[in-house]
């Protein structure tokens, strides 16, 4: 498999290269040459398979043969060790619980495998260290610092908004140590997110061998197909129309169910459900495509001005504005909206849902109102402890902490303070840093 720039302005390369490199020479997010459909037995026949045969058959083409096959099965393998339960919430509504594994967001999937493919990468290259360069707007970090913990000839600096991740997500990506670094930026996701592309712009730094694992990142995006495959599995009626809800800032995950229903999955519709910040849902709305400065929100990971992988969407859709309205629609929720729906989802129905999924819930209820002969599933992007304030507040009840979480909950803090690229610069040359902790003395 090669991968091409949709800046279209570099040459194509390999799957190795697209990993390592995360951004293309000319900046450009990259794609898949081909999307070869899966056979319909293999579809028909998901019951028959488990998880981690259906993931090593649905990533194995954007692989190839850059990682021998039994190596690739045993990556699949590890990837999803840990349940994706679908959980009925109504006679046609269900809930994809996404947060079971090791730090219970759904990041968890495409961190674990990026890492396992890079240290694969970097198996013989003793000398040669890769840097990891990641933003965060919530349960990135926490994944990716745990997808990589340990993992030898990298390192891992994550980049994350002061005082806009909960207080959870920040333990869960500040108190690791090891081969992981927490900056803590005085300013917003997107500020996070611009001096992280900078860096990838900048020719002072070709000293550093840098690559990202944000969702631009072809290893971090594509395994996120592995949901949707594990959803229609579980599904007893197939024969109503499928709609997923995903809660969307970066766009990544919507966009791997793109690709997944690509690859013959039958999915018969998308809903993009925002918070407040509305770039798509606006965008469908007026055909004009306006990034503008993020907004905070109690669904913090969904707080980004200018989604990343939505171009990777128009490329799926052959940039035929038409043809994405007719598979794919996009809605936006107040903070307001939301903690209704929470109360909803828990007093109707017995099911407590974080900030996140709550969005996606009400994604999906907008869309069946004017569909209604279908099956809605709406993903649960996090364990609702990962916003634990909120959820207590909101829903008047107190939840059990989970051991993954309860490990790190009383480790200290470690981070370093940045407000300017300059900063981030220094950090990656390895220039003296003030680091601050809250371990007391």
């Amino acid at each position: 498999m090669k991968y091409y720039s949709l800046h279209h302005q570099s040459p194509e390369v390999s799957f190795e290269t697209a990993v390592v490199n995360g951004l293309a020479p000319d900046k450009g997010l990259y794609f898949p040459e081909s999307i070869r459909p899966l056979s319909t037995d293999f579809i028909r026949q998901l019951k028959s398979y488990s998880h981690a045969e259906i993931a090593y058959e649905v990533i194995n083409q954007f692989v190839g043969d850059e990682i021998p096959e039994a190596v690739l099965k045993q990556i699949a393998a590890e990837t999803v060790d840990f349940d994706f339960p679908l959980v009925k919430i109504s006679d046609s509504v269900y809930s994809l619980e996404l947060f079971h594994g090791p730090t219970m967001a759904f990041k968890d999937v495409g961190a674990r495998f990026m890492a396992r493919c890079l240290g694969y990468f970097n198996r013989e290259k003793k000398n040669q260290k890769v840097t990891v360069l990641v933003a965060t707007s919530g349960d990135t970090g926490g994944a990716v610092a745990n997808g990589f913990l340990g993992v030898e000839g990298v390192d891992v600096i994550i980049l994350y908004p002061s005082g806009k991740v909960s207080g959870i997500q920040e333990k869960q990506l500040t108190t690791l140590g090891q081969n992981i670094t927490a900056l803590e930026v005085a300013g917003t996701f997107d500020d996070c997110q611009d001096m992280v592309k900078r860096a990838f712009m900048d020719e002072s730094l070709k000293s550093v061998t840098l690559t990202s694992a944000n969702s631009i990142n072809v290893a971090r995006w594509l395994p996120q197909m592995f949901y949707y495959f594990f959803a229609v599995r579980q599904l007893e009626d197939l024969s109503k129309s499928i709609v997923f809800s995903v809660p969307s800032g970066n766009f990544g995950n919507i966009c791997a169910g793109i690709v997944a229903s690509k690859l013959g999955l039958p999915i018969a519709h998308f809903v993009a459900s925002t918070n407040l910040n509305d770039i798509v849902p606006n965008y469908l709305a007026s055909g004009e495509y306006k990034p503008k400065p993020s907004k905070p929100t109690i669904s913090n990971a969904m707080d980004v001005g200018n989604p990343s992988n939505f171009i990777r969407i128009q490329q799926l859709f052959g940039n035929n504005f038409d043809q994405l309205k007719k598979h794919f629609s996009a809605y936006s929720f107040t903070d307001a909206q939301t903690r209704e729906a929470m109360k909803i989802l828990y007093e109707d129905k017995g099911y407590i849902a974080d900030p996140h999924g709550a969005v996606g819930y009400l994604g999906l209820k907008k869309h069946i109102q004017n569909n209604a002969d279908t099956t809605g599933i709406f993903l649960e992007t996090a364990h609702p402890v990962k916003f634990l304030e909120e959820v207590e507040k909101t829903l008047n009840l107190k939840i059990p902490i989970p051991v993954q979480i309860a490990a790190v909950m009383h480790k200290p803090k470690t981070s370093i303070r940045i407000s300017t690229y300059e900063e981030l610069k220094g950090v990656l040359l390895g220039n003296n840093v003030n680091e601050e902790s809250d371990n007391p003395c």
